[in-house]
């Protein structure tokens, strides 16, 4: 409970993190204000679908069902994975995953980002506890011994025992706290797009390493698939300057026509990707989440899966201190939080770093052994189960 007036906690940024943050944090019976700047475009089931997807862990679906939204989002529009194919463009050798193998029904789920903010929203609006103030922006945090304090653009003043800077991968929040990143820009844009292909999808994600990077086929509800394809800046450039029957030409190509031809495809987007990793989370009685502490490389689709994780852990650690009795916003708890999330958060983008690099070498032995390794890795069933769970989002 709060004291003398005074909120629990400001969550600032009001995307999917930041969103399910601020729900989860009520729910638990914390006394919240989430801080938005825009308000979410409103999703509709008659709209096409959002060119932005995630795919969604066993334990995201667990955070949802917590949270009492995942009724609401798997009744909309929802396309579960429940096989893989991972092959590499330039060696013989593939591995697949199958639920069934270990008992489950899906490997993960593919959900428009709109529809996961849509259902926090929804949720968030009939919440006692939470109070949204949107659009609104921090104009200056002060941390000090007791609390902190957020005032926005217009001069209002919020005070909380702890502020969650949740505003994404450029967070204003996190550079006025003057917490450093380390940063590699891949040089990269990752091209997106809904496609048609002439044959079914067969609920499975698809992924081949290409040379300049990789290309992802995600199963949507509607029978096409949401292409994420990893291209050099030039040439994902010129990619996206193609005509429409040129792209689908390239793209059936690059895909190795696994799925037939390309039937038709959405316009195009791209989003430039880089590594990114907070030096430290936790400054005073602020602390980070989501993409405002980490950003990784997307061939896994895993990116916004650790930013659920962070929300999982960050409310826990809270409600631990709160149900012992003592100051849930005092920065050695928040550092419990920080040293839990941020090794996983490392090693998870790390990992897929180095996955990056290994796939995107084209010396002539070392295509060779990547193709070796998959045949191997498929046939070893432990190690199959191992790769499996982290493909799942469940390592």
């Amino acid at each position: 409970m709060s004291r003398r007036g005074e909120l629990d906690a400001i969550v600032v940024g009001g995307g999917a993190i930041g969103a399910a943050l601020a729900l989860g944090l009520a729910r638990d019976g914390f006394d919240i204000a989430l801080v938005e700047a825009r308000a979410p475009t409103p999703w509709n089931a008659s709209d096409d679908v959002d060119l932005r997807v995630v795919a969604l862990a066993s334990d995201a679906r667990l955070l949802f069902e917590n949270l009492g939204v995942w009724a609401a989002i798997a009744g909309a529009r929802i396309g579960p994975y429940r096989r893989m194919r991972v092959w590499d463009a330039l060696a013989p050798g593939e591995l697949a995953f199958d639920a069934a193998e270990n008992g489950e029904a899906a490997l993960g789920w593919i959900v428009e980002n709109g529809l996961v903010q849509h259902a926090l929203w929804s949720a968030l609006g009939a919440e006692p506890r939470a109070r949204v103030l949107c659009p609104a922006e921090v104009a200056g945090v002060d941390n000090d011994d007791e609390g902190v304090a957020a005032t926005l653009a217009d001069g209002t003043r919020l005070r909380a025992r702890v502020l969650v800077a949740a505003d994404g991968a450029q967070s204003p929040l996190r550079k006025a706290l003057g917490i450093d990143c380390d940063d590699r820009d891949y040089a990269q844009r990752a091209v997106v797009a809904n496609v048609a292909t002439a044959r079914p999808h067969e609920e499975t994600a698809w992924q081949r390493f290409l040379p300049g990077g990789p290309l992802a086929f995600l199963p949507l509800a509607d029978g096409r698939s949401s292409i994420v394809w990893s291209l050099p800046g030039a040439e994902a450039a010129r990619v996206l300057a193609l005509d429409d029957a040129a792209f689908r030409a390239e793209l059936g190509a690059a895909f190795d026509f696994r799925l037939g031809e390309i039937v038709s495809s959405t316009p195009r987007a791209a989003f430039p990707l880089r590594l990114r990793l907070a030096k430290r989370y936790v400054a005073g009685r602020s602390v980070l989440a989501g993409d405002a502490a980490h950003v990784v490389h997307p061939l896994a689709g895993q990116g916004m899966n650790l930013g659920f994780r962070d929300v999982a852990c960050l409310r826990r650690v809270l409600r631990d201190a709160r149900d012992r009795g003592g100051d849930f916003g005092a920065p050695h708890v928040l550092r419990r939080y920080e040293r839990e999330r941020r090794s996983e958060n490392a090693l998870a983008a790390h990992g897929l770093d180095a996955i990056e690099r290994l796939f995107g070498a084209t010396d002539p032995l070392t295509p060779t052994l990547r193709g070796a390794g998959l045949a191997l890795v498929d046939r070893l069933a432990p190690v199959k189960h191992v790769f499996a769970a982290i493909a799942a989002g469940r390592s």
